[in-house]
Formats: structure tokens, C-alpha cells, sequence
């Protein structure tokens, strides 16, 4: 694998990362459902399309957000004619506080999360009026909201994709990492059941904490040679 960061770096982030989201998300899908009729929350096929609604708004949220992020690291590029590309090195760091943080090691983004909550506080209560859920748009909407629920992964992700070239491929990049998160935060059932044995298990913390590390080295080894970010498909 190259130093260059692609999408499918950025999907990979998500995949590894969403170790974290069962346990913190998990438990928000079921929330979100209830009140659904209880025939439609049993039935797969039911219950499809309100997943695939939610998270569609969720990852249009991340979109948003990196591409916010994107225009101010390149806004500040060019106002301070930075050598470093400064959203990188910040990247890099974050990169491997979400390692040290999934693996288990030491809970390196907590503080950056209880921050995030202060935000949360102010967005939530417009949650509130779009529930409880009975149609396709107010999942939609409650997705779009549930995307900016303070989360180290999301955080670092989106200072990750700050290093990106343009405003465009950081929303991009983050666009790919949501749909890392969707096999976690979509699966159902017995499946579900046994992808939570699979995540929570150490061994696999520590595999994918590792692999987010290197993540973080590569990172900051690019931002070190003064590049950015560039996409290849």
C-alpha cells in the first residue's frame, strides 16, 4: 500500500473503526424505532428501508462536515502560506489517538467526546420533533442529526481528511468512511449478534487499533514531505 491515502483507505478507517460504533450506536438504531409499529421493527424487509433512511442522512451528515473542515484547513493553508499541510499533521495525531483509543489501550479521545457533547446538547432537542418516527423523511432527518453525535472516530476522521487536496475529496473521503461504519450499523438479528461477539473480542481490538496506528504514521509521514491528500479510485 502507498503512503497516498484513497478512498478506500478512508473506507477501511470506517470498517476497522466501527468497532466503536456497536457499542455507541447500537443502541441509538433501537431508540430511533420505536415508534414503529412492532410488526415493522420484526421484519427485516420492514425495517430495511428506515435503516438504509437513517444512515443515509448520517452520511450525508459526515459529507457536510468534511467538506466544512475541508474549505477552513485550505482557507488557513493559504492565508498563513503554511510549508505543512497543518490538517495533516493534525490528522496523523488524531489517526493515532484512534488507535491507542479502539485498542484499548487508554481512552485518548474521551475528553474530545465529552467537548463534542456540548455540541450535541444544542442539536438534539431538534430530534425531538421528529420523533417519534413514522415515515422515510423523518428517519432521513433524524439521520442527518444522528451524524453529528459526538464520536472520537468521526472527529478524528474528519481532522484526518482535512490534509485532503481539496474541499470536494474531504467530503468525499468522509463519504467513504461512512460507508465503512454500514455493514456494523446495518446488520440485524443473529448476524448482528455474532458481529458483536466478533468486534468486542481483544484480539480483534488490538488488530484493528494497530492498523489504525499505521494509518497515523503513514499520515504524518506524507504531511512531513509537505503533500496533501490525493484520491485515487
Amino acid at each position: 500500500m502507498t503512503t497516498e491515502l484513497t478512498l478506500a483507505a478512508a473506507f477501511m478507517i470506517g470498517l476497522l473503526g466501527s468497532t466503536h460504533c456497536i457499542g455507541m450506536c447500537g443502541g441509538i438504531v433501537g431508540a430511533l424505532t420505536l415508534g414503529l409499529p412492532e410488526s415493522t421493527r420484526r421484519a427485516t424487509w420492514r425495517m430495511l428501508p428506515y435503516l438504509l433512511a437513517y444512515n443515509s442522512g448520517r452520511l450525508l451528515s459526515y459529507a457536510v462536515a468534511g467538506l466544512i473542515v475541508g474549505l477552513l484547513s485550505h482557507s488557513a493553508g493559504q492565508v498563513f502560506q503554511m510549508r505543512y499541510p497543518i490538517g495533516g499533521i493534525v490528522g496523523g495525531v488524531f489517526m493515532l489517538a484512534l488507535g491507542i483509543y479502539i485498542g484499548g489501550w487508554y481512552p485518548a479521545l474521551a475528553g474530545l467526546e465529552r467537548l463534542g457533547g456540548k455540541l450535541w446538547r444544542r442539536i438534539e432537542p431538534f430530534g425531538r420533533k421528529l420523533t417519534p418516527v413514522t415515515s422515510l423523511p423523518q428517519a432521513l432527518g433524524l439521520g442527518a442529526l444522528w451524524g453529528w453525535l459526538p464520536c472520537g472516530l468521526v472527529y478524528s476522521t474528519l481532522a484526518w481528511s482535512a490534509a485532503a487536496a481539496s474541499a470536494t475529496q474531504s467530503a468525499l473521503l468522509m463519504l467513504a468512511f461512512g460507508l465503512g461504519t454500514l455493514p456494523m450499523l446495518l446488520t440485524m438479528g443473529g448476524a448482528a449478534q455474532r458481529l458483536q461477539a466478533f468486534t468486542r473480542n481483544q484480539w480483534t481490538r488490538y488488530i484493528a487499533g494497530a492498523l489504525l496506528i499505521a494509518f497515523g504514521v503513514m499520515i504524518l509521514i506524507k504531511a512531513g514531505s509537505g503533500g496533501h491528500v490525493h484520491l485515487h479510485h
